[in-house]
């Protein structure tokens, strides 16, 4: 069975920064119409760096939907079109002032494919040397080290919210633990 659901009409209700916000009259597989709402968003970067300690960079920072202060690996948003793998690069300087020899892909994780789609690119970073951070005007946070061993077990009792940060140790810990990281 085709389960392709396609587009007929799409109406921008809301362009912003960050966020484009579509709705589409979608013709699904049945025949039958019915609305879609749609986030766009250029999608997002995620740096699991590990030092030669075994220990991952976190960064700490406010998130204001939440209203919380949130541990997260350090990440950051695409511009459209721009190459992941560069603008992982970038954001794990900015945001820790590490710098990696090594990078392994970890795949991509669709965060909440309801609805938005945003894709994030992963990677572990190795064989850090650090340099000054270099933040944006608007980004105030603070860096933090944790044991892999450590950060695992913070997911496995729910003390670590994000899922690009849960999905990020889980994977680093798979291969540290399995040693195919090459």
């Amino acid at each position: 069975m085709d389960l392709t659901e396609k587009p007929i009409a799409q109406q921008y209700i809301f362009k912003g920064k960050i966020i484009n916000l579509r709705v589409d009259d979608a013709l699904l597989p049945n025949g039958k119409r019915a609305k879609r709402e749609v986030v766009e968003h250029p999608g997002g970067v995620c740096i699991a760096a590990l030092t030669e300690k075994n220990e991952l960079l976190f960064v700490e920072q406010f998130r204001y939907p939440y209203s919380e202060v949130v541990l997260e690996l350090p990440a950051g948003k695409l511009e459209y079109g721009e190459d992941p793998f560069e603008a992982g690069k970038r954001e794990l300087q900015e945001e820790t002032g590490a710098i990696a020899q090594e990078y392994l892909s970890l795949g991509k994780l669709y965060p909440t494919p309801g609805y938005c789609g945003e894709i994030i690119h992963m990677y572990l970073a190795k064989g850090l040397t650090f340099s000054n951070q270099n933040l944006d005007d608007d980004e105030f946070l603070q860096v933090r080290k944790i044991p892999l061993e450590e950060a695992f077990e913070m997911v496995m009792r729910n003390e670590i919210y994000d899922s690009k940060t849960q999905v990020g140790i889980v994977k680093t810990y798979y291969h540290i633990k399995r040693g195919i990281e090459k």
